[in-house]
């Protein structure tokens, strides 16, 4: 199952059955593309738990060794976007990267969890953007120029009930249709259930909030007007252009 949140006609925030294109709420249907709705995050998190270096040729092409236990940062609400808005990006920086990243979303209040329960925890999947600005990146050590700028996490379409997501579906961005990520699943260093049950040792995760996995291979600059897609195998393809001041 599928489920899109969204803003219809009237104003009013809803949650429906997404199937085919086709958003369903009560007795109406209406296109993920239509002009008579907003497609929103599918859910509202109180944060973004990102992981980083979950991927080996990502550690790699960083001239970075994988870490020994998961690497963690945050991303506020504020860096929340949605499938098609225009980003408007950190200006008069050198580089700002595009990271496609399975999303996954909690479903329920939880601490100190274990491995074997972690997947209980787990509503969905996302496709997440982990917007990157080298420039501060590599300047500072928590990460908050670099990482946590308005914008720099958009999320979507929708979220994808876990059997809809394969043990090895791909991950993979498009830049104006050219190819530039290309990884899977299969490939995390540290597994979901991992992860869920190292970020519950030291915080709760609420109803809502996402764990950003990680990035494959293949992260690359940005510029002004680029249309950008993320695509996560049985979740759907999160699109969104940038803007550069």
């Amino acid at each position: 199952m599928k489920y899109a949140r969204f803003r219809d006609p009237a104003g009013a925030v809803r949650r429906g059955e997404y199937e085919n294109g086709t958003v369903h709420f009560a007795t109406e249907s209406y296109s993920i593309e239509s002009d008579e709705i907003d497609v929103l995050p599918p859910s509202e998190p109180s944060k973004i738990v990102c992981i980083g270096k979950n991927y080996a040729d990502h550690a790699a092409e960083l001239d970075s060794e994988v870490p020994d236990r998961p690497m963690l940062f945050l991303k506020p609400p504020n860096a929340l976007a949605a499938h098609d808005d225009t980003v408007t990006l950190p200006a008069g920086k050198e580089r700002i990267d595009h990271e496609a990243e399975l999303g996954v979303v909690i479903g329920e209040q939880c601490r100190y969890v274990s491995e074997a329960d972690a997947m209980d925890a787990v509503a969905g999947f996302t496709c997440v953007n982990d917007l990157s600005n080298r420039d501060d990146q590599r300047q500072e050590q928590n990460w908050i120029r670099g990482k946590a700028f308005d914008g720099a996490a958009p999320m979507g379409p929708v979220l994808a009930t876990p059997d809809e997501i394969p043990d090895d579906a791909a991950v993979r961005t498009r830049v104006n249709g050219d190819l530039r990520q290309d990884g899977s699943r299969n490939q995390l260093v540290f597994s979901i259930p991992e992860l869920i049950a190292e970020i519950t040792t030291y915080l709760t995760l609420e109803p809502g909030d996402v764990i950003a996995t990680g990035t494959p291979e293949g992260v690359g600059p940005l510029a002004d007007g680029d249309e950008v897609e993320i695509e996560v195998e049985g979740v759907g393809t999160l699109a969104h252009s940038v803007r550069i001041p």
